[in-house]
């Protein structure tokens, strides 16, 4: 696999525009929406569809319920030229959330034509772990899209998130959606200077396995560990798959040894693959860039971010921190 430093291009891009003006399709635009009453999501939304729509853009709309049921109804006959998508099922994990927008921004998009995006984030019932993973998901955003011809818009609904999730979204997006005039965030950060805090303390209850080149040994810990601790058998592979992923970046690339510890939650299974190397990997959004020809390495990441509910990177002292997350059920 191998540690690939992802681009720290893009992010700062600050393209100012009116709601309804359309930038330049070359790169994104990402944008918050907060919003207190269904008036103020109707009024940033509607002519973002309209307009888009005007201009031959493909429109893509995942938002709540009532949400989705307001535009249908304010779009009237035009709602049926955008696409709907139900965010309970949409934002499933972060690593394939963004996958699926890539997917669709390739297909909808072409050198004249942008693809615009309603996306509403999930925050009710998300514990504090997946509150931080949703909120790096929506700074990675800025480095995955960088250069895709992708307007994004992302409400936040007061009445139901709670403030420091809203707090946090002026710090992951770029500008800020609904107002007459441009207004960038001014509390945006930068994917590369953006932080979420440490992680979780490992459970005391762990269990832990000292490896080095003897990646099978690894693999067998993982597989007959993971099953004592609930593991279903049809979620077997999709761990014992990133942690070799892991693990063998672990051996290549930091220091040639290592350690892996598991523990269960109430209904996650997780597990930190630690590694001994000189140079910790600082890029914590690596693995949300897509593989393509132009990147030699670190597809590893973006697998085992398509295989896991969440992934975490930690840059140590000395070393790096992977830890993954498997949802039980």
């Amino acid at each position: 696999m191998g540690w690939e430093h992802a681009p720290r291009h893009g992010a700062g891009h600050r393209e100012e525009h009116r709601v309804t003006a359309t930038p330049t399709p070359a790169r994104l635009v990402h944008q918050a929406l907060v919003y207190g009453d269904d008036e103020r999501f109707l009024a940033a939304t509607v002519p973002f569809c309209r307009d888009g729509l005007e201009r031959g853009d493909a429109v893509l709309a995942v938002t709540t319920a009532h949400n989705t049921a307001m535009l249908r109804d304010t779009l009237g006959t035009e709602a049926a030229r955008i696409e709907f998508a139900d965010a309970d099922t949409w934002y499933d994990a972060p690593g394939r959330t963004l996958a699926a927008y890539q997917r669709y921004v390739d297909r909808s998009s072409t050198p004249r034509r942008r693809t615009r995006i309603i996306g509403e984030p999930v925050w009710q019932g998300r514990d504090a772990t997946r509150v931080q993973a949703w909120t790096r998901y929506e700074s990675a955003i800025n480095v995955a899209f960088a250069d895709s011809p992708a307007w994004i818009i992302c409400p936040y609904d007061t009445r139901t998130v709670p403030a420091p999730i809203v707090h946090d979204a002026l710090r992951t997006h770029p500008h800020l959606a609904g107002t007459p005039t441009p207004d960038p965030s001014p509390a945006y950060q930068e994917p590369a200077d953006f932080t979420t805090g440490p992680p979780s303390p490992i459970d005391p209850a762990a269990v832990v396995l000292r490896f080095d080149r003897d990646l099978s040994a690894v693999r067998h810990f993982a597989a007959t560990t993971a099953t004592s601790l609930g593991l279903p058998p049809d979620k077997l592979d999709d761990l014992v798959i990133a942690v070799n992923e892991v693990a063998t970046n672990t051996v290549r690339h930091g220091g040639g040894s290592g350690h892996l510890t598991l523990w269960r939650t109430a209904d996650t299974i997780v597990c930190d693959i630690t590694d001994t190397g000189p140079r910790p990997v600082t890029d914590w959004y690596l693995g949300y860039l897509r593989p393509g020809s132009h990147l030699a390495r670190g597809h590893g990441m973006w697998i085992v971010r398509q295989l896991c509910d969440i992934v975490e990177i930690h840059p140590r002292t000395s070393g790096t921190t992977v830890r993954l997350h498997l949802r039980i059920t």
